[in-house]
């Protein structure tokens, strides 16, 4: 699976995109109420499995990179698998950021300052 961004369809208001794909590539949309359905409880489920999957390839390129001996296949696996997982990490994003509540025209400064507070 590759998730090209630029190519990805903005969702609908109401529809999720889901972490995976349809046989013939495109995206699958889910429409969700919010009360966490069995279908979006498995896409929660495949969004964590990617996102840890996307920790454990950034420590093996991560590894790759620091031996100097390794070779162009070590690399070019190591930049497959990177590229894999970033694509599967946006696609997170992108699902999980168009779910976020927008703010009214009011809220946006108080959501800027919170953003910029240091934690106590």
């Amino acid at each position: 699976m590759s998730y090209d961004r630029d190519a990805a369809l903005a969702p609908a208001p109401g529809l999720r995109l889901l972490p995976w794909e349809s046989e013939g590539g495109k995206p699958c949309f889910l429409s969700a109420d919010g009360a966490g359905g069995v279908l979006s409880r498995l896409a929660d489920e495949v969004e964590a499995e990617q996102l840890c999957d996307g920790a454990e390839v950034l420590k093996g390129a991560v590894a790759v990179l620091d031996d100097g001996k390794a070779g162009e296949h070590a690399l070019r696996r190591a930049l497959r698998a990177t590229t894999q997982s970033f694509g599967d990490v946006l696609r997170v994003a992108d699902s999980r950021g168009a779910r976020l509540p927008v703010a009214a025209d009011g809220d946006e400064e108080a959501d800027e300052k919170e953003l910029r507070a240091e934690p106590t």
